[in-house]
């Protein structure tokens, strides 16, 4: 496929400028946590918001347009963490749906919040249905091979971030190529689709995929969409280059439901920003230099050459009566320019402890 547009290395959502040099921007999924309680997604929206979340994702979805009844009650010898659930798949999925009714709400509640709003949706109608009241799309990494879903995302001119869990890079590849035909607003997301909670699942994240999606995508923005608990998958991310994080968002990780055991509570949603915020500026610029708060102490730090005995018109100024001390002066010279220093001649009296100046010697 012959793409039309080039990635875009900044974009709006919403309000907010996303950067592939920019700061980390932060959406609280909170997909099917609010159980099916209206009140309980608006509470949800506000905790994510006041816990330092840019944005809020849903998922738009009915169970019938998602799964198969049939094809879940058929499978067999496929290992999951919906072997765990206590209701067949198709009912989970049910109890989970977002009832449509409620979409302005939530939209209008997360402008009041000041936090964007927007959703994964799962059917083609419900994206037409969902466009009014979003300023970006999520493609789950269930539908990264589903190129119909993607290519209508990506043609409603609207950011399109992309979820390449459990995929293939030539399966990402020819995603990332479908939304390309439309916007160059596209964030891929490293993920890795294992929802059981086990700490065993860090050794699947595989976070250095960020470093090969950025030699492939040079001017792509990039991110992560995780389900590990704590920081580091996160901070990690950041440090390797992404821009954009997602993690499911709960106010309660004792909650019953599918994806609450995973989830960031509103304490260590609130810490991980504000680590991330620590390491985004920690990583500072490429270039290295003397900082401004480090002036001070290229003074009082280095060393500079000194005289251990008074020096006068005329002297020649020997290695044994040189020394290498602190502090350093901006007009002293440094250390590694002792063995030009040695034999000069001294133009002037000068005392004892002091330092040497080029204007000094000859």
């Amino acid at each position: 496929m012959t793409s039309k547009n080039k990635f875009s290395s900044e974009f709006k959502i919403g309000k907010t400028t996303i950067s592939s040099q920019g700061e980390p921007y932060f959406i609280a999924d909170i997909g099917a946590n609010h159980n099916g309680n209206l009140n309980k997604a608006i509470e949800l929206i506000n905790l994510a918001a006041n816990a330092g979340a840019n944005a809020v994702k849903f998922q738009h979805f009915k169970a019938d347009t998602i799964v198969s009844k049939y094809g879940f009650e058929t499978l067999t010898d496929v290992k999951s963490h919906q072997k765990n659930w206590k209701k067949t798949v198709f009912e989970v999925y049910q109890d989970a749906s977002i009832n449509l009714d409620w979409t302005q709400s939530l939209m209008d509640e997360a402008k009041v919040a000041g936090v964007e709003f927007f959703t994964s949706p799962y059917s083609l109608d419900l994206v037409d249905y969902v466009d009014q009241y979003v300023s970006a799309y999520k493609v789950g990494s269930g539908d990264i091979t589903w190129q119909d879903i993607i290519d209508k995302m990506a043609s409603k001119g609207k950011p399109i971030l992309l979820a390449c869990g459990a995929s293939t890079l030539d399966e990402v590849d020819r995603a990332i190529q479908q939304a390309l035909s439309h916007t160059g607003e596209i964030v891929i997301m490293q993920c890795n689709t294992n929802y059981t909670a086990s700490l065993e699942n860090f050794k699947y994240i595989n976070l250095n995929v960020i470093k090969t999606f950025r030699t492939m995508y040079p001017t792509a923005i990039l991110g992560l969409s995780d389900h590990t608990p704590g920081h580091s998958t996160t901070l990690g991310a950041i440090a390797l280059g992404a821009n954009v994080i997602e993690k499911h968002f709960t106010d309660n990780n004792n909650n019953e439901g599918p994806d609450h055991k995973f989830a960031m509570n509103p304490n260590s949603w609130n810490e991980m920003v504000e680590r991330s915020k620590e390491l985004y500026l920690s990583l500072g610029s490429s270039i290295k230099k003397v900082e401004d708060n480090e002036k001070d102490t290229v003074i009082v730090q280095r060393r500079s050459i000194r005289l251990r005995n008074e020096v006068k018109i005329g002297d020649i100024l020997k290695a044994d009566n040189l020394e290498c001390l602190r502090p350093s002066p901006e007009d002293s010279i440094a250390p590694y320019y002792l063995s030009e220093v040695i034999g000069k001649k001294s133009l002037e009296n000068i005392p004892a402890g002091e330092y040497i100046k080029w204007h000094q010697i000859k």
